[in-house]
């Protein structure tokens, strides 16, 4: 269980992230055209699992934006952003914004990606939604990065995300 705040008061998630140098668990997810997508979906690729509490928060949205500006011209990376959000909410924000680089996923079929990433919130007024998180996989399944962002209203650490991809 990791303790993160929400504007300044502790909330926990169900678990931790996985560790640096697992394999990352598979997951089952859906896109914003309702259908599901697995891990294997994205073999060969590097992946950036950028997960959100929501995309209709400005943090949220920001990180979002900032990675699909970074996948520009990037065809050996995917950056996923996971969320609760339902898939027409994905839709909705992606096409508003321009984003055509980032893949909107959503966990609401599958409750077990938040257990087995350990980033479901436990407690609190946000209790059910995910912690924000970075989980950066290389393309042959291994963790490689992680970052359990310590409050949910602060951006996560870019450039180490960054670093770790090498770049």
């Amino acid at each position: 269980m990791a303790t993160v705040t929400l504007k300044g008061d502790a909330i926990h998630t169900n678990g931790e992230l996985p560790a640096v140098g697992s394999a990352a668990p598979d997951f089952n997810l859906v896109t914003k055209d309702l259908a599901d997508v697995t891990l294997a979906t994205y073999k060969g690729k590097k992946k950036i699992l950028s997960i959100v509490p929501s995309l209709d928060t400005s943090v949220c949205a920001a990180s979002t934006k900032k990675f699909n500006d970074y996948a520009k011209g990037r065809d050996d990376l995917v950056v996923l952003t996971i969320s609760a959000d339902l898939p027409f909410a994905h839709a909705r924000f992606c096409e508003g914004e321009g984003l055509d680089r980032v893949i909107p996923l959503s966990v609401f079929r599958s409750p077990d990606f938040g257990k087995d990433y350990g980033v479901t919130i436990a407690d609190g007024p946000i209790a059910g939604l995910l912690s924000r998180a970075i989980v950066i996989i290389d393309e042959n399944g291994k963790v490689i990065y992680t970052e359990q962002v310590p409050e949910i209203g602060q951006e996560p650490d870019y450039e180490a995300a960054l670093q770790a991809l090498g770049h």
